[in-house]
């Protein structure tokens, strides 16, 4: 895929536990902000996680960890975060597309983003 990946580390909404997923890294806008999609939009686990506690934990690269917030992107964020996506990664975007579309049975026009704010020590 066109951007790096990273671990995100969340609270499980009913157990309480640390839950783990890997995603892609959609933008980085600051170098304490970092974008992600929801392929599966807002029934993904991990994003109903977030819904009830942004608190987060981000790995990436050298990155280890790190506290982040979850802030939720409005439509028109997300919107135009995916047209940066497909103009700067058409053919990831293509493969993405398709396994996202694939996976949910249907056509996807837009995606549910969410922008990770990094606790910078």
């Amino acid at each position: 895929m066109g951007g790096r990946i990273l671990m995100l580390e969340h609270t499980g909404r009913s157990s309480g536990q640390p839950r783990y997923v890997c995603l892609e890294i959609v933008e980085r806008p600051a170098s304490d902000r970092l974008v992600i999609v929801s392929g599966f939009g807002e029934r993904a686990q991990w994003y109903r996680n977030l819904q009830a506690d942004p608190r987060c934990f981000v790995s990436t690269g050298r990155m280890r960890r790190a506290p982040a917030v979850a802030r939720f992107l409005t439509e028109a964020e997300a919107a135009d975060a995916l047209g940066r996506y497909k103009r700067e990664h058409p053919r990831d975007w293509e493969v993405l597309r398709g396994a996202i579309e694939k996976a949910i049975g249907h056509r996807v026009e837009g995606l549910p983003m969410v922008e990770l704010v990094l606790s910078m020590p």
